[in-house]
């Protein structure tokens, strides 16, 4: 908790908590938030998400850019609101990037498309806008191109101390810092990793932007990932004991209940 009379100023490379909610202009719209409850309220919630204040390195090209020139300066716990204009958001809209497919490409990869569909066609993304007997149009715009975009937001604290930044780093960019350890030299950062990295596609991508973003905070650092294999700790002779007992008794019940299983 900070003291309310000592006024904190976010500056660019800092690590910062934010709660936003965030607006299209001309219709007032939420497309995204960090509250479970707005989200529910403007039927976008997403059972796969999880609703909390979002960890961000300011200035790190993370959110849209307007956002992120918004974050500099604030002050810790005081709400603002900045409009994005689209040229620092998804930017301009391309009407060229309008596109009509016939509907036999989407059939022959079994998609039946549907308006308002996100779909991959032709190593594209798009949004399908119009679908008829023979023809769908494809909008291949950014989502949001060329909306005004508001947000309310909060920079609820700084992070402080080297290894929370480390910390706060990994849920930035893999979406949880649970089961990592960090220790942080002048020169190195030691990252010890969760059993979970072992076998996580997900962390194949994540660590990259980890160490990227960890030299953008730390500077020209060694970056070091460490996965532990432990060496499981031999049984006393009471646990050996008892585990012998829990056997036997096990096997007696058994033997017991075999006939009526018969």
């Amino acid at each position: 908790m900070t003291d309310e009379s000592v006024t904190i100023k976010v500056s660019k490379g800092d690590i910062v908590r934010v709660d936003y909610d965030a607006y299209i202009v001309e219709n007032d719209m939420l497309f995204d938030t960090t509250s479970t409850d707005k989200a529910k309220e403007a039927d976008i919630y997403n059972e796969n998400l999880t609703y909390r204040a979002l960890p961000l390195l300011v200035g790190g090209g993370r959110v849209f850019p307007g956002l992120d020139e918004a974050l500099e300066g604030v002050e810790v716990g005081v709400k603002s609101t900045v409009e994005i204009p689209p040229e620092k958001a998804a930017g301009p809209r391309d009407p060229k990037l309008l596109e009509n497919i016939a509907l036999r490409e989407f059939l022959r990869q079994e998609i039946r498309p549907e308006m308002g569909m996100e779909v991959n066609i032709h190593n594209r993304t798009g949004t399908v806008v119009t679908v008829t007997n023979r023809m769908v149009r494809v909008d291949f715009n950014r989502r949001f191109a060329g909306a005004v975009l508001k947000y309310d937001f909060t920079v609820l604290d700084k992070i402080e101390g080297d290894e929370n930044k480390v910390l706060a780093i990994c849920e930035m960019d893999y979406g949880t810092n649970e089961g990592f350890r960090a220790v942080v030299d002048s020169d190195k950062v030691v990252l010890y990793l969760p059993d979970v990295c072992k076998y996580d596609q997900k962390w194949l991508m994540s660590k990259y932007k980890i160490v990227a973003d960890l030299r953008e905070v730390f500077g020209a650092v060694t970056v070091e990932l460490v996965e532990e294999y432990l060496k499981k700790e031999e049984k006393s002779d009471t646990e050996e004991a008892t585990d012998k007992v829990t056997e036997e008794a096990t096997e007696e019940v058994a033997d017991e209940k075999a006939p009526e299983e018969l």
